[in-house]
């Protein structure tokens, strides 16, 4: 006997999807910073403020692939594609991480390549571009916060302002430097800061993201707890075959074959325990797609387990 907790033929909204415009209100704020940074690095000859262009450039990039991805996955499920679109949030967040690696390395590179031959740098060009870069990073970062835990391309999009917002200040701390001391080279230093800094947060994103498309227990739930509480339930004898993981951002997804006691599959008596059940992993793990396939003690040594 199988049963889903929920009975809609739909899933809840992706968390993408319920902050679009503050993706869109960062976008915009974004494509503007980049065109003044980009005029500003050609006007001062900055690496760095160029660095710094290119890599907010690649968080548009990645804002819009998560905007058009959330559209994507508000399209309705069908008998071929069951759980409709939703994973596209993921393949876009996929993307992303991949598009910071590269901007990293195409920076580092550059950087590498100009030192001991730094050209000079036009420093008020450049310092009042990274000021700017700075002020429209951390009023990103404001848009974003509330919502950053909700969703990976959300979360993308956070660590790529803060990123941004990190490479804004090393290309004030160059600026600043070279106009006191005439240390042409911080420019080039300020440079390869930008790239080491952009790494990490790609491969942290680039791992939640492998997770995901693994189908990997979502963070935070342990499955003895969950294996805990089922059997806590009046008639539960045992459970086998759980499984939990996540479609997209916000949309986990439970299963699990529940062994119970012969007497309690009167049409009542198995209605009773689905109510528990739901109940009891509705407050422990925060989904509305929970499916239980209940089971008479007597049928169980038929069963194949395919998990614990």
């Amino acid at each position: 006997m199988g049963h889903d907790h929920n009975h809609s033929h739909g899933l809840s909204a992706t968390g993408t999807a319920k902050h679009r415009k503050r993706l869109i209100a960062v976008l915009s704020i974004t494509l503007a910073v980049v065109l003044i940074q980009v005029v500003g690095a050609v006007i001062s000859g900055s690496l760095a403020l160029l660095a710094d262009a290119g890599h907010m450039l690649s968080d548009a990039a990645g804002v819009f692939i998560a905007l058009l991805a959330a559209w994507i996955a508000t399209r309705p499920a069908s008998d071929q594609r069951t759980y409709g679109y939703q994973r596209a949030e993921v393949l876009a967040a996929l993307a992303n991480a991949l598009v910071l690696i590269v901007i990293s390395v195409v920076i580092f590179t550059e950087a590498i390549r100009r030192i001991g031959s730094a050209p000079e740098v036009q420093t008020d060009v450049m310092l009042w571009a990274a000021v700017l870069g700075a002020v429209a990073n951390l009023v990103s970062l404001l848009i974003l916060r509330g919502a950053q835990k909700e969703s990976l391309n959300v979360r993308g999009a956070y660590l790529e302002v803060l990123g941004d917002l990190l490479g804004s200040f090393a290309v004030i701390a160059a600026a600043v430097v070279i106009m006191v001391t005439g240390f042409q080279a911080a420019d080039t230093i300020a440079s390869i800061v930008i790239a080491l800094m952009i790494l990490p947060r790609a491969w942290h994103l680039l791992r939640d993201v492998v997770d995901v498309l693994l189908e990997a227990t979502p963070k935070g739930v342990e499955v003895q707890m969950i294996r805990e509480h089922i059997l806590s339930v009046q008639g539960v004898v045992s459970v086998h075959d759980i499984h939990i993981w996540t479609i997209t951002s916000g949309v986990p997804v439970f299963s699990a074959h529940v062994v119970v006691e012969d007497a309690v599959l009167s049409a009542r008596g198995a209605d009773q325990v689905l109510d528990k059940l739901a109940t009891c992993l509705g407050s422990h793990f925060d989904t509305e797609h929970c499916t239980f396939q209940l089971e008479p003690e007597s049928h169980s040594e038929h069963e194949s387990h395919q998990h614990a």
